[in-house]
């Protein structure tokens, strides 16, 4: 599997509709002539690649560091195929942002003809929002989730999160066939012009405190697990407890001092990632609920419906500073990411690096257009000279045959 993102600058405003009808137009030549030539599956894996996907936004006159290039080439690819039209295409987008968003499992029922199994996208799709929202903790909320997915039951993932503080978007990107799962390292081309500190349990360096917390869900009581999340809680803030005040200096057998030590050997790095948990009789009853089921996997757990960021968080904290044992706090990020060089083909809507020329783009249009058609009428030549040659080889054959 592979995983990747961008980040860009929250903007306000819409596309002039004079102008989302030429995106439009050219969206549809650009997508037709690689379905045509290279097949659905191209598609899909094109738009895993948060360069290429930026580098279409900036192509078709969309602002080229705007958080709006996510909806709107997302829009643009389910104006072209739309689940409705999987029969005909072989491609569909779902999803989409804010409400879209969680129309993606209801939108599955328009592929359910295909030979795709649809539990397996349902799962793909949940765990999908599952990893950039909770495994991986980084300061952006979702609300643009979107799958992409072809006939052979491969499948991108696209979502964006916002960071309200920063004014910053952050694109998610992951792509794969069949199954979905984390567990070693999915990420693999990650781009960002940002690096900070995350909450990262999708790190292969995570391993241990993954397992800690499968361990501590499985064999500790719900009440045990809420006490020591309380102490956590307690020990961040600051706070001194009641027993603390009972007991002798020099006394290094309560959980408070083994608190404190795992807390300094964690550096600043708590004060970036870790907040106190606000509301334990909650986690106390999703607690209840995971035991309940009781997940073998971190996936299992992940995809239970109700464990959020929060419960994860909370979990991570007892790991970390209870047993020791902390999650990775690397933001997943390889290299950064700057396709500005694409907006230099029709403009940009901000008027950067200059306004939209929409004479430009009609020739663009026209010449994709127009390339096209000669693939499919140099298509249609091929196919009936092999329909040619298949009649002579089988008269050859009948007339070998009759001699």
């Amino acid at each position: 599997m592979e995983v990747a993102f961008s980040e860009l600058i929250l903007h306000d405003g819409k596309v002039p509709p004079h102008l989302l009808y030429y995106m439009k137009k050219l969206s549809k030549a650009i997508l037709s002539y690689i379905h045509e030539i290279y097949g659905p599956e191209e598609i899909v894996r094109r738009v895993a690649d948060p360069f290429w996907f930026q580098a279409f936004n900036n192509v078709i006159g969309m602002d080229w560091d705007s958080s709006g290039a996510t909806t709107v080439v997302i829009y643009m690819l389910k104006s072209f195929a739309s689940p409705s039209n999987f029969k005909d295409l072989g491609l569909a987008v779902l999803g989409g942002k804010g409400a879209d968003s969680r129309a993606v499992i209801e939108e599955l029922n328009a592929l359910k003809d295909s030979n795709i199994d649809l539990s397996v996208l349902e799962k793909v799709s949940r765990l999908g929002a599952k990893i950039d929202g909770v495994a991986l903790q980084d300061g952006y909320n979702l609300y643009i989730h979107s799958v992409v997915v072809d006939q052979s039951g491969s499948w991108t993932i696209i979502q964006q999160g916002m960071n309200t503080l920063h004014k910053l978007a952050r694109r998610y990107h992951l792509h794969n066939k069949g199954e979905i799962k984390i567990v070693g390292d999915p990420h693999s081309g990650i781009a960002c012009n940002r690096v900070g500190i995350a909450l990262n349990l999708v790190d292969e360096q995570a391993a241990n405190c993954r397992r800690t917390i499968l361990d501590i869900v499985a064999s500790s009581s719900v009440s045990s697990i809420v006490k020591d999340i309380a102490e956590v809680n307690r020990i961040l803030r600051g706070d001194r407890s009641l027993e603390s005040w009972m007991k002798k200096v020099g006394d290094n057998h309560s959980i408070t001092n083994t608190v404190q030590n795992n807390k300094r050997n964690m550096e600043v790095r708590f004060s970036s990632v870790y907040r106190p948990v606000t509301d334990l009789n909650r986690i106390e009853a999703i607690l209840r609920k995971i035991q309940e089921i009781g997940p073998e996997t971190f996936e299992e757990l992940l995809i239970i419906k109700g464990v959020g960021p929060e419960t994860i968080r909370a979990l991570t904290l007892v790991s970390a500073i209870i047993y020791g044992i902390p999650p990775s706090f690397k933001d997943p990020v390889t290299h950064p990411i700057d396709p500005f060089l694409f907006a230099y083909a029709h403009g940009g809507k901000d008027g950067v690096p200059y306004p939209v020329n929409i004479e430009v783009m009609k020739r663009t249009i026209e010449f994709l257009e127009e390339a096209l058609r000669e693939a499919k009428l140099e298509d249609k030549v091929r196919r009936k000279a092999l329909e040619r040659l298949h009649k002579m080889f089988t008269r050859i054959v009948s007339e070998q045959v009759n001699k």
